[in-house]
């Protein structure tokens, strides 16, 4: 396969992600020019830290007056994700070159991930296609991101419409996710958390404490699954 016939099927992977990234990358410039960032400063955020809910939550959160330390804490929490994407592709990153590998792995997204996953299992795919529909989902994600800066210095947009698309993203995220008993537990205690939070007038905390507390309450019940299903196994072995 040549060069450009791989680059043309990375891009018509990628296509799809990269419609859905205009959508909400513009609200997301529109929101980091609303606290002062240029066009330039949102496309190397962009560009060094690729996450749509991040670069969500930075903003958001700032507005809200929470503390640095606050920001920090709760993107990391949210970006943990980011890791067990990377961590499940080893296998299929074997035979690169751990440059390659490397670059894959930290251009890694929810979007992404899914087309990957899909195209590895179909076969006929490589890690450098797979870091093509990365590379070319993340340049629509920084564009989009300088193209809301420059809309929202033209147009006045209220800042509501466009802190929206957090929780769209957010929403969609937990949709989803697999329909298991540690997931449902998850949402819900993390969404009991997030509203006694903010009635204790504790905003600038409320993902944080109620991301923690979705994963804390998530874990003996994920971990009860196993042992079923181990159990399960076992015995179906046995007969």
């Amino acid at each position: 396969m040549t060069r450009s016939e791989a680059i043309r099927q990375s891009f018509d992977a990628a296509v799809p992600i990269m419609l859905g990234y205009v959508a909400i990358g513009i609200p997301c410039g529109i929101l980091c020019g609303s606290i002062g960032l240029n066009a330039l400063q949102v496309f190397i955020l962009s560009a060094l830290f690729y996450s749509g809910a991040g670069q969500f939550m930075i903003p958001n959160m700032y507005l809200a007056s929470a503390p640095i330390a606050s920001i920090v804490a709760s993107v990391s929490l949210v970006n943990t994700r980011q890791v067990l994407y990377s961590a499940s592709f080893a296998p299929e990153c074997q035979g690169a070159s751990k440059r390659l590998a490397f670059l894959f792995a930290a251009t890694v997204t929810d979007e992404s991930y899914g087309v990957s996953i899909a195209k590895f299992k179909e076969g006929d795919w490589s890690v450098g296609r797979a870091l093509g529909v990365n590379l070319f989902s993340q340049s629509s994600w920084a564009l989009s991101n300088v193209a809301g800066v420059l809309l929202g210095g033209l147009v006045d947009i209220p800042l509501q419409i466009a802190a929206f698309a957090m929780t769209s993203i957010f929403i969609c995220l937990l949709f989803t996710q697999k329909l298991t008993s540690a997931n449902v537990v998850a949402a819900v205690f993390a969404v009991v958390g997030v509203y006694a939070c903010k009635l204790a007038g504790l905003g600038g905390a409320a993902v944080l404490v109620g991301a923690a507390l979705g994963i804390v309450a998530a874990i003996p019940v994920s971990a009860r699954a196993a042992r079923r299903n181990a159990e399960g196994a076992g015995e179906g072995g046995e007969s």
